[in-house]
């Protein structure tokens, strides 16, 4: 867009008639506050209750839609994105806020809050598609995404929560390009991005923003763990969205994670089978994603704390079962517990169990990656003794036949 800098371009409250902006209303603020906790604790019942009631007193705004949208967005995301049966209902109810937030902005164009929302509604909308390989449809939204993030930025001096599009494009412009490729033609006429002050003006969000204060410390601590690659800064993070909404999954399952990484084991452990215990209960947010970090993390700690192979091995063989059942066969804990049985199985001797779960990491694990070469060493060693004594490898881990409590 011409003339749009990546700086900041604040303007003062009164240059612009705020009435009516639900985003600047002390009193909503205070009313929705429950519902956002709720929200972010996995409450979504109560959450949605809220917001139907806001629905019901403003049902030409779209704020209570946005709202709705975002708590079926939290239902998909502790799944790693893989459930499907929200996909309708969340883009229903991104496609309603952006009909009445385009209804506010066309009465008047200053409207900088029908902005936000028309920005974030086209954002998740774009998200979603995106996961899905919708590429068409993605880059469209995308593209409307961007074009009110430009306009909305003129009134990040007004609240907090509008600069949260501003600092996730400044921090992720490059990632997108990189990841997304078919939407880069989206990214030409925008600011290339500055990620230093991307991440400065999250920390800036997430500390003082109300809507949108737990979605950027949400980012912040995904962007502190795996993009910059510091469990240690992304620790204090991590430790208050889990204490403070102890029943959100990913976010225990991040924090445990972090624990993990930082050698925090008795957090960890604890965590982890808290994790279980709410998993086995069939509480919301809790599933075979979650199961499999919970589970390869203890395993790991039976194994090199507590030095109980048994305990051990039977975590990292559930780790496999919840990792088949949430779908997530190909990186990762997946292929870590196949390579920690398989490590287990060879100091016994016990080739052919090595061989079985060394299998699955060759047909699984990076080829460039060291468990990739570990388990074609370990094949090319071993397999034409086991061929020669009359048996062969299955090509797999026996993982379908085991059980797992829920």
């Amino acid at each position: 867009m011409p003339g749009i800098e990546v700086a900041d371009v604040e303007v003062l409250p009164g240059a612009v008639d705020t009435k009516g902006w639900l985003l600047l209303d002390q009193d909503i603020q205070t009313e929705l506050e429950g519902a956002v906790d709720n929200l972010y604790n996995f409450k979504f019942d109560k959450a949605e209750k809220q917001f139907r009631s806001l629905r019901r007193r403003y049902p030409e705004h779209p704020m209570p839609y946005f709202l709705l949208g975002l708590s079926t967005w939290w239902k998909i995301l502790p799944t790693n994105m893989q459930e499907k049966k929200y996909d309708k209902l969340l883009y229903a109810y991104m496609d309603t806020a952006i009909t009445h937030a385009e209804k506010l902005y066309e009465a008047d164009n200053k409207n900088y809050e029908a902005c936000f929302f028309l920005s974030a509604a086209y954002g998740f909308d774009a998200r979603l598609n995106a996961e899905r390989s919708n590429w068409r449809k993605a880059t469209v939204s995308s593209k409307r995404a961007l074009d009110y993030l430009a306009k909305s930025k003129e009134a990040n001096g007004l609240s907090p929560d509008f600069l949260l599009g501003e600092a996730l494009m400044n921090y992720y412009a490059v990632w997108i390009s990189e990841n997304y490729p078919l939407l880069r033609p989206v990214l030409l006429f925008f600011p290339k991005g500055n990620q230093k002050l991307g991440l400065q003006q999250l920390r800036t969000v997430a500390d003082n923003g109300f809507y949108t204060g737990m979605e950027a410390k949400f980012f912040l601590m995904k962007i502190l763990l795996n993009e910059e690659d510091n469990p240690a800064q992304c620790l204090p993070v991590a430790r208050y969205l889990a204490t403070t909404y102890p029943d959100n999954g990913y976010f225990q399952r991040i924090y445990a994670l972090t624990c993990f990484r930082e050698q925090q084991n008795q957090e960890c452990e604890r965590v982890s089978r808290d994790i279980l215990a709410k998993l086995n209960r069939g509480m919301p947010g809790y599933e075979g994603v979650s199961g499999k970090y919970a589970t390869y993390m203890l395993g790991s700690l039976m194994q090199l704390r507590y030095k109980d192979q048994a305990k051990a091995k039977d975590y990292y063989e559930r780790c496999i079962v919840f990792a088949e059942s949430a779908g997530e066969t190909t990186v990762g804990f997946y292929v870590y517990a196949n390579q920690s049985l398989a490590q287990m199985a060879a100091a016994q001797r016990d080739v052919k169990t090595a061989l079985r779960y060394y299998s699955v990491v060759r047909d699984k694990a990076d080829r460039k990656s060291e468990s990739y070469r570990e388990a074609t060493a370990y094949y090319k060693k071993h397999k034409n003794n086991q061929l020669n004594s009359g048996s062969s490898p299955a090509s797999r881990a026996p993982s379908a036949s085991l059980q797992t409590r829920r």
